[in-house]
């Protein structure tokens, strides 16, 4: 059985009631919340893997409560809306939603894109590595010596373990995806990726439905290592085109 908990944020208590019962059967945890209040306190008490996210709340807008979880939790999130405009779909992505489905939707399509989300997000234990190095895409470790550490700044990363730590020692956290994708920016230091390469790197064939994930993992990276996210100096936004690691980049 899935152990993945997953809070699901909507006041309307039929759709609630469905979503609820798809996900459960399939083996996640679910809770629920029909407010934005309910919902920060419901994360901040069961720290979820997942939480799929209504845009229309009664207390407040979707799209505010979704940028809270991204900055105080590590949380995948996938925005379930009726609000199925483009430009609500590319507003909900760039604060840091990793899905968008429009009401109506068809519930095998949402169990679908869970997976495809926990699947991406989920930190992945020392075992499952060792794993899921041979699958195809799924691992730029894989291909990388066990033994191999990039060194960067004040900061290692090493491939094998799969770890990022500062220089002193001090562990960062990364999400299996967040790791995947800071490892192969790192390892095409000085080059220009498009989003595809790094969605073809990182993924393979289980690559995601929004191109937009790349720049969610990429804001979170940058939240993590950079002194100044927004202003960026390690990884540079290079405009129509994709991204750059430009940091001087030591294989030891």
């Amino acid at each position: 059985m899935n152990l993945a908990r997953i809070i699901l944020v909507e006041d309307e208590p039929d759709v609630g009631r469905l979503v609820s019962r798809v996900l459960t059967d399939a083996g996640y945890r679910v809770s629920v919340a029909v407010s934005g209040m309910d919902a920060r306190a419901l994360a901040d008490r069961e720290a979820p893997d997942l939480a799929i996210v209504d845009l229309g709340l009664p207390d407040c807008d979707g799209l505010t409560l979704v940028r809270q979880l991204v900055d105080r939790h590590e949380c995948g999130i996938i925005v379930l809306s009726g609000r199925g405009e483009a430009f609500e779909r590319i507003v909900g992505l760039e604060v840091g939603a990793d899905d968008y489905m429009a009401k109506p939707f068809e519930p095998r399509e949402l169990l679908a894109r869970v997976r495809s989300v926990l699947r991406r997000i989920r930190p992945r234990t020392p075992h499952e590595s060792l794993v899921n190095g041979g699958s195809h895409g799924a691992d730029p470790a894989a291909q990388t010596s066990a033994r191999t550490v990039f060194e960067f700044n004040d900061w290692q990363l090493d491939a094998g373990a799969r770890l990022l730590a500062k220089a002193s020692g001090d562990p960062v956290a990364l999400m299996s995806g967040e790791f995947d994708l800071l490892l192969t920016l790192v390892q095409s230091a000085g080059r220009v990726l498009t989003r595809e390469q790094m969605l073809d790197a990182t993924h393979g064939e289980h690559t995601p439905a929004f191109d937009r994930s790349v720049d969610v993992a990429v804001g979170r990276i940058r939240r993590k290592i950079e002194r100044d996210p927004g202003n960026p100096a390690l990884i540079k936004t290079v405009r129509s085109r994709g991204y750059m690691f430009t940091a001087a980049v030591r294989r030891v």
